[in-house]
């Protein structure tokens, strides 16, 4: 990559990170999105995708499969604590998970195709809404113009804290965990704080199901029975020495490297609250948000980007056991052949979500030339250099 089309990226990069949006409320980010690839000649636009999702179709001449290369627009609700001059301008909002870097990654490659199309096939470069929350490739995917861009093969990155700027890593098979967020709310009978024996209180529900849920981690290493259960947030009536308080909430993250693993801890979740309720003599009610399903790299596309790398002089670190944390790309494994690839951002980098983080231009160039190779393998038979 030139110099000048470095300082170009950095720009736009820098431009993103001053106006984080939340998951859901991605207007202004996907107006700006939208103006810089109306620059650069896609055969089709798309938007308000899924909510406010975007995106640009690059067209081959000749028949051939679908590329899907996805980042996401949403920031987070946290406040940055930065002193650089491209620091977030929206109060309580900050890119802090390196979506910035992302969506720049991706807005590169518009300028590539531009000027040279896909030889068969086309490409889709999708700009996805709401990936904080889990809710925005599924809402994409159920957009009735989805289908017309489906893909057969999607490919995505995300910056890793801890891996040296610019270096790559892979997964072979699950690459990130399955998650959902548990609200579990317990009803019974308040009473004054003088006479609880006229009352239905939940406290001895919460006594229970604190240690009952954490109980059902099991522990140990990412393997196929892996389960995590973390407890968030619990609260019992009002701040009030009056009241013998009658409802509570609990809220707690199931955590699985498979779907089915998922399957198995919600049952076992959901049998747990029914049990102590009822021992409580309480009505319990149980909603999940938050939800991402497992992340799974399919072999076919590990394959290709372990191709790219090569051909790029990437050594590839070999990860052994997937992220902890959730990704929403894992939705389009339903129906495509799917691959995540890590790529560092600095082993003194603080970890993503902290209020002083920040995605380092240096990696661009990196993202952008793996993508761009990625394209050649599959839709160009006398591979060029986008990069």
């Amino acid at each position: 990559m030139t110099p000048d089309r470095l300082a170009e990226l950095t720009l736009l990069r820098q431009s993103l990170h001053q106006i984080p949006e939340v998951s859901g409320a991605e207007e202004k980010t996907a107006a700006f999105v939208t103006e810089y690839l109306k620059r650069h000649s896609p055969d089709q636009m798309l938007t308000g995708l899924g909510g406010f999702g975007v995106a640009a179709i690059y067209q081959g001449r000749q028949e051939g499969p679908t590329v899907l290369i996805r980042c996401e627009l949403d920031g987070l609700p946290i406040e940055e604590i930065s002193d650089q001059s491209y620091r977030s301008t929206h109060s309580g909002r900050g890119h802090l998970c390196g979506h910035d870097g992302h969506m720049t990654i991706v807005s590169g490659l518009a300028s590539e195709l531009a000027v040279r199309r896909p030889q068969k096939g086309r490409v889709v470069l999708l700009f996805q809404p709401a990936e904080e929350t889990g809710k925005g490739a599924t809402a994409v995917i159920g957009d009735p113009r989805f289908a017309d861009m489906a893909p057969d093969y999607a490919f995505s990155l995300h910056n890793l804290p801890g891996l040296d700027v610019g270096k790559v890593a892979l997964c072979d098979g699950a690459a990130n965990c399955a998650s959902r967020g548990m609200r579990i709310r317990l009803f019974g009978k308040t009473s004054h704080a003088a006479e609880p024996q006229d009352g239905v209180s939940p406290s001895g529900a919460i006594t229970q199901l604190l240690p009952g849920l954490a109980d059902l981690s099991s522990g140990g290493s990412l393997s196929a029975d892996y389960a995590l259960a973390t407890l968030t947030h619990t609260r019992m009536g009002e701040a009030t020495f009056g009241i013998s308080p009658g409802e509570a909430e609990i809220w707690t993250t199931l955590r699985t490297v498979t779907d089915g693993r998922m399957a198995l801890l919600v049952a076992r979740a959901e049998a747990l609250v029914a049990k102590v309720a009822d021992q409580e003599a309480l009505q319990a009610e149980v909603e999940y948000d938050d939800i991402f399903s497992a992340c799974t790299n399919h072999p076919e596309a590990v394959s290709i980007l372990n191709s790219a790398f090569e051909t790029l002089g990437c050594h590839a670190e070999r990860m052994r056991i997937p992220q902890r944390w959730s990704e929403d790309f894992g939705q389009f494994g339903r129906t495509a052949k799917t691959a995540m690839f890590w790529l560092g951002s600095g082993a003194q980098q603080p970890q993503l979500h902290n209020p002083d983080y920040d995605f380092p231009d240096a990696a661009i160039p990196v993202g952008v030339a793996v993508f761009s190779t990625v394209i050649d393998t599959l839709l160009n038979t006398a591979t060029g250099s986008y990069h």
